[in-house]
């Protein structure tokens, strides 16, 4: 199976790397220092599951030297992705699936409104990973997990055949659940919650779970983020608050979200595709997200300096 990796960060380079790693054909499409380094030394990956390198890894640049993939794993930031996905279209051929991998809800929607349905799937991941030097990625945290299908529910022979690819693949456990809406909704209930309260306190998450304060604001922003997810009809269960609690106790005290870390080092961020897109979404199905708003609403100066919109 040939891949494009779109966006050799954290995610696409832990992901993209495992399955170069168990000898698929991989291409990943990134640039600058990071290109470089990886067209030089390879691509070093960084893992309690096994620290590896992929000698002379196929890296370009211009995605329409790569032509097209049988599958594209869409590793760029969320708000990336309306961009990348005009940038996709060379990697793109008849029978080829694009899987985004973002944090967020909106993705698919935004690569179906260039490629089209037939060759969009629904797609997350969980891993704590980032770029910590050119050309080198660290997995710091959560055991590694993707998944993804169609929107509609429908049998996908793309996403069959990646997923036998990543169950080949060390230090991955993949899946295509019954319904991948719901599964992208539940790590946003994660992920939307810790980013906010991450970013707007600037601690990790072992203090944010274990001061009652805080404790409280997460559970709050929980169960906003899952009136919304009802309010879109989204069968998120109830019970859904509680797991994702659940994990987030289980996690690394001294794990931090991506989005909490750009803004932190003052770069751009996915603040518009994760709290505010809460906002945004409640706003549409009217219901209210006071703490979500006030986390939106508080972070949004930062975010328009790293973006040099003031």
């Amino acid at each position: 199976m040939r891949i494009a990796v779109f966006g050799v960060g954290g995610v696409g380079g832990y992901f993209g790397g495992r399955l170069a790693e168990a000898g698929e054909d991989v291409v990943f499409i990134s640039r600058g220092a990071h290109l470089q380094a990886i067209q030089r030394n390879g691509l070093q990956v960084e893992s309690s599951e096994g620290n590896f390198v992929i000698e002379q890894a196929q890296a370009h640049e211009d995605p329409a030297a790569v032509g097209s993939v049988d599958v594209v794993l869409v590793g760029v930031k969320a708000w990336q992705v309306p961009q990348a996905a005009e940038a996709i279209r060379p990697l793109v051929g008849a029978e080829t699936v694009v899987v985004p991998l973002q944090n967020g809800v909106e993705a698919p929607s935004q690569l179906e409104a260039v490629l089209g349905s037939d060759h969009t799937l629904g797609g997350l991941c969980r891993i704590i990973s980032s770029i910590v030097a050119p050309g080198h990625i660290r997995h710091a945290g959560i055991d590694p997990y993707v998944a993804f299908g169609r929107l509609d529910g429908q049998h996908s022979e793309g996403a069959q055949r990646l997923r036998a690819v990543f169950a080949r693949a060390k230090g991955v456990r993949v899946e295509i659940p019954p319904d991948i809406r719901m599964a992208m909704w539940r790590k946003f209930l994660l992920i939307a919650a810790w980013s906010g309260l991450g970013a707007i306190t600037r601690a990790s998450i072992g203090p944010i779970r274990t001061q009652p304060e805080t404790r409280q604001m997460l559970k709050q922003a929980l169960q906003e983020i899952h009136a919304v997810a009802v309010a879109n009809h989204v069968a998120l269960p109830h019970d859904a608050i509680a797991e994702t609690l659940a994990f987030i106790d289980s996690l690394p005290a001294q794990g931090t979200a991506s989005m909490q870390r750009d803004i932190i080092a003052g770069r751009p961020s996915e603040l518009a595709s994760q709290n505010g897109a809460v906002v945004r979404l409640a706003h549409e199905a009217g219901v209210e997200v006071p703490l979500h708003s006030f986390i939106y609403r508080s972070l949004l100066l930062l975010e328009m300096q790293a973006r040099g919109e003031t």
